[in-house]
Formats: C-alpha cells, sequence, structure tokens
C-alpha cells in the first residue's frame, strides 16, 4: 500500500514509518520540523527514513493547506495515518493557541483531504488524556470523556468528534488511537521517562510530582508501533454489527495500552537500577492539569488484532538507556 503519514518525523511517526517500510509498503511522509523539542532529535529521524527507497519526504505545516494538499495529492494514499499534533500536557498551559492551530485547524485539513481523496482507511492519534480524571479503572473505550483536565486533551477529545462527523457525513472509514505513555527509543525528550533519565545521568534533580502517587500505563512504543500497523487493516464498517462501531458512521476508538499501570515511584527505582546511580529527587504537589493514574483495557484491542502491548517496563528501560548513550555520543547531549 501507499501510505500518507503526518507527523513523520516525530517519535510514534519514525517508529512506525520504519515498521511499515520494512514491511514492504510505500511512505510518504509530511511533518513541520516544529521546535517544540530538540530539532536536532527530529533531523536525525528523518536522516534515517531518507535512506528508504520507498520514503518520500514533505516538510510543511499542517496549517498550510495548500502544502498538505499537494503532499497527499501526489501521494494518493490508500491510508492515511493523522500522528502530527502538538503535543505536551504541560506545554498547553504555556501556549494555548498552538494547540488549537495544530490540533483542531491541522485536524480539520487532514480530514479535508480524506473527504477529497478517500483513502481505505483514516487513522487518527488521540490520547489517554481525553479520560481525564474518570475515578473507575480501566479506562474502556465507551468511557465518558467529558471532562478533559487541559486544553491538550480537549483539542484531542475535539479531534474525535470532528473526525466523527467526517465519518458520518462522507462515509470515511475512521479509527481512532488512545496512546498511554508511549516511551522507548528515539523518544520525546519533554517528556518523563528522558527527563529522568537524562538528569539521573547528569546528577541533577528529577521533579517527582504528587509525591510518586500516581501511576500511568507505560507502553513500549514497539508495542504501539505494531498495534497501529495491524489496525490498519481493522476497518470500521458501519451496520456490520460490531458494537465498537458508531451505530451512524465507520468510526471507532480504540485504547493502546497494555493494561498494567506502574507506580511512577516503581518506574524511577527501575530507572535507576538499569542507569546504576540513584536520582536525586526533587518531591512537589500534583501539578495542575496532571491525571492521577491511567489504566487502559486493551480488551477492544486484542478483540480487533488479536494484539496487546506486552513488553516488561524493565525490557523498554534497558532499550531506552542504550538508544541514549549511543545517540549523546553520536550527536551530543540532547536539549532538554
Amino acid at each position: 500500500m501507499r501510505i500518507f503519514i503526518t507527523g513523520a518525523a516525530g517519535f510514534v511517526g519514525f517508529h512506525l514509518a520504519r515498521r511499515l517500510l520494512a514491511a514492504g509498503h510505500t511512505v510518504d511522509g509530511f511533518d513541520g520540523l516544529t521546535p517544540y523539542y530538540d530539532p536536532r532529535l527530529k533531523q536525525a529521524r528523518r536522516d534515517i527514513l531518507l535512506q528508504h527507497e520507498t520514503y518520500h519526504d514533505n516538510v510543511a505545516m499542517l496549517e498550510d493547506m495548500a502544502a498538505l494538499t499537494d503532499a497527499a495529492e501526489q501521494s494518493a494514499p490508500d491510508v492515511i495515518i493523522h500522528l502530527a499534533a502538538q503535543a505536551g500536557v504541560r506545554y498547553s498551559l504555556e501556549n494555548p493557541r498552538a494547540y488549537v492551530e495544530s490540533n483542531l485547524v491541522g485536524a480539520f485539513n487532514v480530514m479535508e483531504i480524506a473527504r477529497l481523496l478517500k483513502p481505505r482507511h483514516l487513522l487518527i492519534a488521540s490520547t489517554s488524556s481525553v479520560y481525564g480524571a474518570n475515578p473507575t479503572v480501566p479506562f474502556f473505550e465507551d468511557d465518558r470523556t467529558d471532562h478533559p483536565l487541559t486544553l491538550y486533551a480537549a483539542s484531542k477529545k475535539a479531534g474525535e468528534v470532528m473526525a466523527h462527523s467526517y465519518a458520518h457525513l462522507w462515509a470515511i472509514p475512521t479509527t481512532l488511537f488512545r496512546f498511554f505513555t508511549v516511551y522507548g527509543p528515539w523518544g520525546r525528550p519533554d517528556m518523563a521517562p528522558l527527563k529522568f533519565l537524562d538528569a539521573i545521568e547528569a546528577g541533577r534533580p528529577i521533579d517527582v510530582y504528587n509525591h510518586g502517587n500516581m501511576s500511568r500505563d507505560f507502553t513500549y512504543v514497539d508495542d504501539l508501533v505494531e498495534a497501529v500497523a495491524r489496525l490498519v487493516d481493522c476497518v470500521p464498517e458501519r451496520d456490520a454489527g460490531d458494537p465498537s462501531v458508531s451505530p451512524v458512521a465507520p468510526w471507532r476508538v480504540v485504547n493502546i495500552g497494555g493494561g498494567a499501570p506502574v507506580q511512577l515511584l516503581d518506574f524511577i527505582d527501575t530507572l535507576e537500577k538499569v542507569v546504576g546511580k540513584k536520582a536525586i529527587r526533587n518531591y512537589l504537589d500534583m501539578q495542575k492539569g496532571d491525571a492521577p493514574r491511567t489504566f487502559a483495557s486493551a480488551d477492544l484491542l486484542e478483540r480487533l488484532t488479536g494484539y496487546r502491548p506486552q513488553t516488561p517496563v524493565e525490557e523498554g528501560v534497558k532499550s531506552l538507556v542504550e538508544w541514549y548513550r549511543d545517540y549523546r555520543a553520536k550527536y551530543g547531549p540532547l536539549q532538554i
């Protein structure tokens, strides 16, 4: 197949593009290479993708409809996978407009492209943040998601319901997948796993919010990418008798998480063990916008694909540490 991926130089997009290229597909990437975090990391990912003969590159912003339209029309994709977004829960407190421009306007532009080009399947990344502080766990896809804690979560929830309207009006088969705390090699330096790792190795303190009384359903990136690759062929069909599909549109939402939340303090303990050095812990109160826990039900994912994330945290952390040490030796320290 020919697959068009937005956010191809991002953490998940990079891994997914490599996975699909290795499977023999042609991938057309689209990325703005924004400076939200160290642009050298994005450029290094992009350089690796460009080594593939069946990878084609487009550098532009999602908000640039003309550039997006031109790239997508040249791609003529069988499948569109929309990963590009303004990420980051905490940054949404500092620069909320970036989330409106990227996650609302950008997502709208991608949906317009899908309306025009009519791909076999449109897949869009959402987030576990849409569950907010739901008190009941695990989180199921049909739980209410009406109480987001940040504009980031609100913008991703808006993308879900916008996509439903497009799926209904234009019969675009659409799958939304909700990520749960993805980590691993080539990860985002604004997220806790890599921030903690870098600080521990450098002997700097780490900020531990809510005094460590929180848990996350950490999902190793290879597991997430395997799940997305399998979902490509799980095209939702209206009136097929599948309760996970909307009754009025070929649209569904799927959690991608292992369903095995880890206490934050246990995750830090694991990092310390692998690094071989103790963290200097700066215990703080809960930060505005943080959820106390995330906990995915992976039942629907397993029913659809026969797969659920399964990499143990110890194994994932070891791979993260090995990669970062290699990366730092080659490129120098990340800007964190």
